[in-house]
């Protein structure tokens, strides 16, 4: 009987729908015994102890380095619970022969809403005002309208798109810099595409929907907020080292940024002395953007369908990262 370990905690329990899901389609459904696994903050010994277990993983924050994957010789299938893969050596892992998964259309409207609340609770003070009159203050600082304003979304996917569909509800101005964009969608919503340095120049919000890789580490730095109006706002749902966290804050203090909303940081989960917590112009929020009711349940029913299909030998077409393995999985599922 295959073994299915499920990483993310809030996906565990004899009651979730993807755990009965995995179970009446045939898998031995375990849980790791160290719930910080999920959050990437295992020793190595013991996250591979934890993983060693598993033909398959809905995975959460643990890694699956080049390294690690060699000593997993029983894992077939790396379904993330997500659509982010930053924790995944895709290339190990397709040496491997070894699928890696995403949910491509289970949070994507969780995500959008989360950045919509990060943007309201900047341009609204919605968090210092809350604090003020909780001390007996009474503010009455002028909040920031966002009807009229531009908003720059780095990343056209699905979620960037999604998001985009809700700002211009709100009457924002939408544009957009995407590698590959959705030509129906850019139609359709009415959003200008153009290329970073109009984005940054032109935007006076910017709402980061991309992938961690090389081309986007660290590309919002010190010199990317020079360019920024005075007084714009930076919304990060994609992953913190996007960001280069130095630059922001100094960018912040100096008042060349106006606020920012944060779910990711560079570390997770962040420093307690991270300066980030002294400044009344950011809004945080611990990495939960596409986990809420809905999406964490539609997330691991996603997830949960993938390595079935795989362990069938069917291929769950548009939710393989690594989809060269395609004509070969049927072999190695044998």
């Amino acid at each position: 009987m295959p073994v299915a370990l499920i990483v993310p905690e809030m996906l565990q329990g004899d009651d979730v729908p993807c755990v009965r899901v995995l179970r009446e389609a045939g898998f031995d459904v375990r849980f790791p015994g160290n719930p910080q696994i999920a959050r990437g903050q295992c020793s190595r010994a013991e996250s591979l102890a934890e993983l060693s277990v598993a033909h398959a993983t809905i995975a959460g924050g643990e890694s699956y380095s080049a390294s690690n994957l060699a000593e997993l010789p029983n894992l077939r299938v790396i379904a993330r619970c997500g659509v982010g893969y930053d924790a995944v050596d895709v290339p190990a892992a397709t040496q491997r022969k070894i699928p890696v998964t995403i949910t491509p259309n289970s949070n994507r409207e969780a995500v959008a809403e989360l950045a919509l609340a990060l943007l309201f609770g900047v341009a609204k003070s919605v968090v210092s005002n809350d604090r003020e009159v909780r001390a007996g203050s009474w503010p009455r600082k002028p909040l920031t309208p966002l009807r009229g304003k531009t908003m720059g979304i780095f990343g056209l996917g699905r979620i960037g798109s999604t998001l985009a569909s809700r700002a211009k509800a709100l009457g924002l101005n939408v544009i957009a810099t995407e590698s590959w964009p959705n030509r129906d969608v850019v139609r359709e919503l009415n959003i200008d595409l153009v290329d970073f340095e109009t984005l940054l120049t032109q935007s006076d919000i910017i709402s980061l929907h991309c992938p961690l890789n090389d081309d986007t580490h660290g590309l919002f730095n010190a010199t990317a907020f020079a360019k920024m109006k005075p007084g714009s706002i930076l919304i990060n749902t994609a992953r913190g080292k996007v960001v280069n966290e130095a630059d922001l804050i100094a960018a912040l203090k100096a008042n060349q940024l106006g606020g920012a909303g944060l779910d990711v940081y560079e570390v997770e989960p962040p420093a307690a002395d991270n300066p980030l917590f002294q400044l009344d112009n950011v809004v945080l929020s611990p990495h939960m953007g596409g986990v809420d009711e809905m999406s964490i349940e539609a997330m691991g029913l996603e997830a949960a369908a993938c390595i079935i299909r795989l362990f069938r030998g069917e291929w769950p077409t548009g939710a393989v990262v690594n989809d060269q393995l395609q004509e070969t999985w049927a072999a190695i599922a044998d």
